[in-house]
């Protein structure tokens, strides 16, 4: 099997909007302050526009079967990094993981961020998704804080 690590392109955009879908349908249980209905979370297509980020897609045999971006922000005044990548957008289809997509696909915006002069690479991850925190430490991530919150 043949994977192809790519950027995307604007006409993609509603491919990738299911995707988008797919994972905040995984996200939900994890977070009960999600807005109801469909919310959004990415503006794709100014991510795929911006010099900043980086959108790349994995496609086998012509069909996308995974996603990813990086988009350099700016660090908080009192960090060592005046700025960052911050990588979003994770997902591969559940018929293609456990293959190293997300691996390769990271390890592509980590090449784009050095490109870019970034030292430093962030993710968010909620701290219940065990799959999605293990895949993020194979790759090399290590867990760095922990947002805690309270509905009053």
């Amino acid at each position: 099997m043949n994977i192809e690590i790519r950027k995307a392109i604007i006409t993609e955009v509603d491919i990738l909007i299911g995707f988008e879908q797919e994972i905040i349908v995984t996200e939900r249980p994890f977070d009960q302050t999600l807005g109801e209905g469909t919310i959004h979370y990415y503006d794709l297509e100014a991510l795929i526009k911006s010099e900043n980020s980086e959108v790349l897609i994995a496609v086998i045999d012509g069909k996308i079967i995974g996603s990813g971006y990086a988009k350099i922000i700016p660090a908080k005044p009192y960090l060592q990094h005046s700025e960052y990548a911050y990588l979003g957008f994770m997902y591969v289809k559940p018929d293609f993981r456990g293959q190293e997509i997300n691996k390769k696909i990271i390890t592509e915006l980590i090449d784009w961020a050095k490109s870019r002069n970034q030292t430093e690479v962030r993710l968010e991850v909620y701290d219940e998704n065990i799959i999605a925190k293990n895949a993020y430490l194979k790759v090399g991530f290590t867990p760095n804080i922990l947002e805690m919150r309270l509905g009053i």
